[in-house]
């Protein structure tokens, strides 16, 4: 799938996936060949877009991206404004019953060449099933490159760490709050109280 534009997702449905719910029902099932429906996540190729130019391209969850791509060595990960560097941090993702699904790799966006690239606000998060992130044989990986290796495949989330204000909403004011902040704008012969 390359263009989500033709998703319609029902009113008040967005896509919101949790680290469990990437790895289980999307991408295991494309490690798997099963089908999965709807087939909203687009595959891309990392290189290809600067993380700026997801919209429109990747599955977009609010000011997040998704999309599946091949699993690539870290020199690979280069585009054709910067490069996306390991923060070298990984986290096991464990299901609700405490099993081992995948890992999740986090990566952050240099505008530039490597290793002198300058630092963006821009974030990657890297999913992999944990049945294929161990070294297989060179048995295996020889019958492997005769055939397309579904187990190559990983999720990308991405997205502008200055926008991601999901989980952070303290800057957000409440309702409430807007309306004595709007009270205090108005005189007070402006407002007319009971007696």
């Amino acid at each position: 799938m390359g263009d989500n534009n033709n998703v319609k997702l029902p009113p008040g449905f967005w896509f919101c996936p949790s680290d469990e719910e990437l790895i289980v029902h999307f991408l295991h099932r494309k490690i798997s060949l099963l089908p999965f429906h709807p087939d909203v996540i687009p595959d891309l190729h990392l290189h290809s877009y600067d993380p700026w130019d997801l919209d429109g391209k990747a599955m977009a969850g609010g000011n997040k991206w998704y999309f599946y791509s091949r699993r690539t060595h870290e020199t690979t990960r280069i585009t054709s404004n910067g490069y996306w560097k390991p923060l070298g941090v990984d986290e096991t993702i464990l299901s609700t019953s405490n099993h081992n699904l995948g890992m999740k790799k986090y990566y952050t966006f240099y505008m530039g060449q490597p290793p002198q690239g300058h630092k963006t606000n821009w974030l990657m998060q890297e999913y992999s099933h944990i049945s294929h992130s161990s070294p297989s044989s060179s048995s295996s990986r020889r019958r492997s490159q005769s055939k397309i290796d579904y187990s190559k495949w990983v999720i990308c989330r991405v997205y502008d760490s200055n926008c991601d204000n999901d989980e952070n909403d303290s800057e957000e004011l409440s309702c409430l709050d807007e309306v004595f902040l709007s009270l205090d704008d108005l005189d007070d012969d402006e407002i007319s109280l009971p007696h």
